[in-house]
């Protein structure tokens, strides 16, 4: 089962002469929900109150079939509020809470029981809540997959030297990284995206994908393609891009666990992956990423409109 650990909160998004809508969201909220969407079976761990905002992000994730080991607590539910401007990009202003005092003795029975565990965004930077998480990773390093998205929000963390400490606290850990090319740029601005990649994987990691928006992601292994394999994005009228790469990375994570790259023995098989293999799940996932773009909010696809989708393609 994969457990995912982060910030789940809502988006209160406004488009241009629209009224304001609230969501459920929070980056690693969306990534569990989009596992699950797609058959896998999924738990999240993170926080949000008992408050009417809570309920939604509660009812949410049960109406995904995401398991909820840790309920709410009695403080305020975390709120983004997502400005869209008009070519469908959404910027964040951001009130947040986010720790796991009521979490900790769960993540201990996870660090010793899980065979993947997913990590991202907000909830792996923003203390106190970050630290817990990497203490996490350091007791299920070696007999989980362990995925990273630093999906990097500047708003809430400004320092990029802060972000990068914390980034590389977790790649230290981690087997798969995804990252935006923007995440990239602003967290190493001195290096190009391939540099990057190739440090990552020096440091420990056994794949990175790099996603680049309308010129598709790209993946990087230690034994396949030094200049990445790469595939281009699933083309789609834009509705608005809130959610793409928690949709990517979710099937990214998903098309892993099909192919039983989960457990101790994760980082073997990761390294037993060919240029076919890597084409396989990059065009998986960046298809789920064009399906969410193609529709209002964060919605990540099903697994039957996801391969009714590929089936169309071929």
């Amino acid at each position: 089962m994969l457990t995912v650990i982060g910030e789940a909160l809502v988006d209160v998004v406004k488009r241009p002469d629209q009224p304001e809508h609230a969501y459920p969201g929070g980056s690693p909220m969306n990534v569990a929900i989009g596992v699950s969407r797609l058959g896998h079976k999924t738990q999240f761990i993170g926080r949000y109150g008992d408050d009417e905002n809570g309920k939604m992000i509660d009812a949410h994730l049960r109406d995904s079939g995401v398991l909820l080991p840790v309920g709410a607590d009695d403080k305020k539910t975390s709120t983004a509020q997502a400005n869209i401007g008009e070519t469908g990009a959404a910027e964040y202003e951001f009130d947040l809470d986010w720790s796991l005092d009521a979490a900790k003795d769960t993540l201990r029975e996870v660090a010793e029981t899980a065979t993947a565990i997913h990590v991202g965004s907000i909830g792996a930077m923003l203390e106190p809540g970050a630290t817990t998480v990497v203490e996490t990773l350091q007791a299920a390093d070696g007999t989980a997959l362990i995925t990273y998205d630093p999906n990097c929000r500047p708003t809430i963390i400004p320092d990029s030297s802060v972000a990068r400490d914390w980034a590389q606290r977790i790649i230290k850990h981690a087997d798969v990284v995804k990252a935006s090319d923007e995440d990239l740029l602003w967290l190493y601005p001195n290096r190009t995206l391939e540099d990057t990649a190739k440090a990552w994987l020096e440091a420990g990691v056994n794949l990175v994908i790099v996603t680049r928006g309308e010129m598709g992601p790209c993946a990087f292994t230690k034994s396949v393609a030094s200049q990445g394999v790469a595939v281009p994005a699933h083309k789609v009228e834009v509705a608005d891009t809130v959610g793409a790469g928690d949709s990517l990375m979710a099937a990214l994570i998903t098309t892993l666990l099909d192919r039983g790259i989960e457990g101790a023995d994760a980082s073997t098989k990761i390294e037993e992956l060919t240029e076919d293999d890597l084409k396989e799940i990059l065009t998986f996932s960046a298809t789920a990423a064009g399906i969410t773009v193609s529709r209002a909010g964060a919605h990540p696809p099903t697994r039957e409109e996801l391969e009714t989708v590929l089936s169309n393609r071929k």
